[in-house]
């Protein structure tokens, strides 16, 4: 129990910093872009109003962005940069960061012990399952990309 406590808390300062940080960057970027050449745009009547939605409903999605991969630094620089207040973005901060480390603390720590065990017991597996797991992340992003590469059919509908 003490291994997993220490570990979610150091993730939990971990993704404090980092996710306050990104949020520390789009407030600056956002202040940036109200000065520049690009403040008439920002100005504008729907942009207010997407900027006032984020800064009254955006604490939620914050919050729920920690529980996803790859959109956590999208939502809090997106939260900066549309100035959401801080009294709604640090208890999302908080608590969306607090389920953060806790699930990558505990899920983290057991597939690490597994794969220990694994490599330690039996190695000949380990490695299998460890080159099997590379073969099918590589073959996703391979698929993936093969798939963006392609035309959609109302491209070539409209093509035609």
């Amino acid at each position: 129990m003490n291994k997993i406590a220490l570990t979610a808390g150091a993730l939990y300062a971990i993704v404090l910093l980092r996710a306050g940080g990104t949020f520390a960057v789009g407030w600056l970027a956002g202040a940036g872009a109200r000065r520049s050449r690009f403040a008439g745009r920002i100005s504008s009547v729907k942009f207010r109003r997407a900027e006032k939605a984020i800064q009254r409903w955006g604490a939620p999605v914050v919050a729920v962005s920690f529980l996803t991969v790859g959109f956590q630094t999208a939502a809090n620089f997106l939260a900066g940069s549309m100035r959401m207040p801080l009294p709604r973005y640090l208890p999302a901060l908080f608590l969306g960061g607090a389920a953060w480390a806790l699930i990558y603390a505990t899920a983290g720590i057991g597939v690490l012990e597994v794969l220990g065990r694994l490599f330690a017991e039996q190695t000949a597996l380990g490695v299998s399952a460890v080159v099997a797991l590379l073969l099918a992340v590589c073959g996703l992003v391979v698929y993936r990309r093969s798939r963006a590469a392609l035309p959609s059919r109302d491209a070539a509908v409209e093509e035609a």
